[in-house]
């Protein structure tokens, strides 16, 4: 691989000294530069989208772990916390879009780095399709309309999972158009629906505290759940890791950002931060204000149950018309984080279809193809639905894993690059100020980063019968996220075996040089 532009374009001369952080690494500044902190911070919260995944999650939560899975939150927050420190340093040494490839291929070498790239863009476009599944739990409890298929909206019922499909691609035609307009209009519908989803949030934890049935004592009792206490608890954690990921977009959007080595270490942080409190104030405002604990129906319908039951119908529909704008707003964003995931290793030529890939529109500063191409396959993966009711937890459960494994991807060969002495806190930002760093906390954070990220790959991945294939006979879908990672893994690996062979035909020095 190489990490430098290709030889036969010349970096321009850099017009800024956030242009000139782009030119030490090899690149143009190609993509336009138009995002202040707030749009930084936005690009992260919006990925992660409280509301969205919170809503969408929270049911299947409860119902294996009972009330006591709130406290997988603070848990998984902790552990992510320490991925975010650790990914914070990097984009400040690292400001290049395809973050995860970019820093995976500089702390180790570039075939570690394009398989860290390669998982991380697949399970992006996995998460694209399970944030638009979003829709289903929210908008037929708006109103019966939206029910386009059948009359059941359960999202595990037949006709749920098909209309959920439906609604998916929709919203996805409509993501994609906005992601090759303009940078400038991603950047604002981005801050508008980030807005409007931190005050709905407020909002709701307001209303839900106010209308609590009972006392935070609840979260020390279970539920049901599978396999005892741990495995209940193992189980229910699934909520809190598939809502705090995609803070690393913010370092995606690096070559987009004003003074990206200053700003995209803090709202990596902040975007994280803010929304481990509000969605931990969410869940626990939920299990508060829930009519009934017992009757069943919050393990099935989730917090828009308690929104319409609780606060009343017009108020519980008006919220809930707030998380149908964030669950739109995080499917784009994480639409356009895949987009500069493929934009970037496209500009390395690393990918089918390069040249096509890497085309930046010099009006817009928007790589539009990698935004279509990423729309189109999170449709196709949104079929499923059709197939059975069990795709949606398979494929949410498929996107976290295989970002939680890229992002091992990175905290593993950063950990090796901290023991061995190659990893230091020199340098500074765009302002002379030192770069963000851990400092004396950097190798116990970071190994605490990876051994969290190893544990809950693994425990999100384990094939529970229980949890994948609950009414038997789709094996399948039990195994379903081993299967997804074996698959990826494997066309990766003949992907890159094929382009070698090809480049070795052509010049055998450039194919050595690489595909290394």
């Amino acid at each position: 691989m190489t990490t430098t532009a290709p030889s036969d374009v010349r970096p321009d001369p850099p017009a800024s000294p956030d242009d000139a952080s782009l030119t030490e690494f090899g690149y143009r500044q190609e993509l336009h530069r138009s995002l202040g902190r707030y749009a930084s911070f936005a690009a992260g919260f919006s990925f992660i989208s409280v509301l969205t995944t919170v809503f969408q999650f929270f049911a299947f939560g409860y119902a294996f772990g009972g009330p006591v899975f709130f406290w997988t939150w603070p848990a998984v927050f902790a552990g992510q916390l320490a991925v975010a420190a650790c990914f914070a340093e990097l984009a400040a040494r690292y400001p290049i879009s395809g973050a995860i490839y970019q820093w995976s291929s500089r702390l180790s070498n570039p075939s570690f780095g394009w398989f860290a790239g390669w998982i991380m863009v697949i399970g992006q476009i996995v998460v694209v399709a399970a944030a638009a599944l979003a829709l289903q739990m929210v908008l037929p409890a708006i109103w019966s309309g939206f029910q386009l298929i059948g009359n059941d909206p359960s999202p595990t019922s037949p006709d749920g999972a098909a209309n959920a499909a439906v609604l998916g691609v929709v919203l996805l035609v409509l993501t994609t158009l906005v992601n090759v307009l303009d940078n400038r209009v991603m950047s604002a519908v981005n801050r508008i629906g980030v807005t409007a989803e931190i005050i709905g949030a407020v909002l709701i934890i307001v209303l839900l505290f106010t209308h609590s049935e009972r006392s935070p004592g609840i979260t020390f009792h279970t539920g049901a759940g599978t396999g005892g206490l741990f495995g209940a608890l193992m189980v229910g954690s699934f909520m809190a890791a598939y809502v705090m990921i995609g803070f690393d977009s913010a370092g995606e959007m690096s070559e987009e950002t004003h003074h990206p080595r200053r700003t995209a270490p803090r709202t990596i942080l902040t975007a994280l931060g803010a929304a481990g409190l509000l969605g931990g104030l969410i869940v626990l405002g939920g299990l508060l204000a829930a009519p009934s604990l017992t009757d069943g129906r919050l393990g099935v319908d989730g917090l828009g149950y308690v929104l319409t039951s609780s606060l009343g119908d017009g108020v519980g529909r008006a919220l809930l018309a707030d998380v149908v704008v964030a669950v739109a707003v995080a499917t784009l964003a994480i639409q356009t984080a895949a987009g500069r995931m493929l934009f970037s290793m496209a500009r390395d030529g690393r990918l089918p279809f390069s040249a096509r890939l890497a085309k930046v529109d010099p009006r817009t500063g928007m790589p539009g193809a990698p935004a279509v191409a990423v729309g189109v396959l999170a449709a196709a993966l949104l079929l499923l639905n059709f197939a059975s009711p069990d795709a949606f937890l398979a494929i949410g459960t498929t996107c976290i894993v295989m970002l939680y494994l890229a992002y091992a991807m990175v905290t593993g060969p950063l950990l090796v690059r901290r023991l061995r002495g190659g990893f230091t806190a020199q340098g500074t930002d765009e302002t002379g100020a030192p770069l963000f760093s851990l400092g004396r906390w950097g190798v116990p954070v970071n190994a605490l980063a990876l051994l969290y990220g190893l544990f809950m790959t693994v425990n999100l991945a384990w094939p529970r019968a229980a949890v994948y294939d609950p009414a038997g006979g789709h094996w399948y879908f039990r195994w379903f996220t081993l299967l997804f990672l074996g698959v990826t893994l494997a066309v990766g690996a003949g992907y890159r075996a094929f382009a070698a062979r090809a480049a070795k035909a052509r010049t055998p020095e450039a194919a050595e040089a690489s595909y290394a």
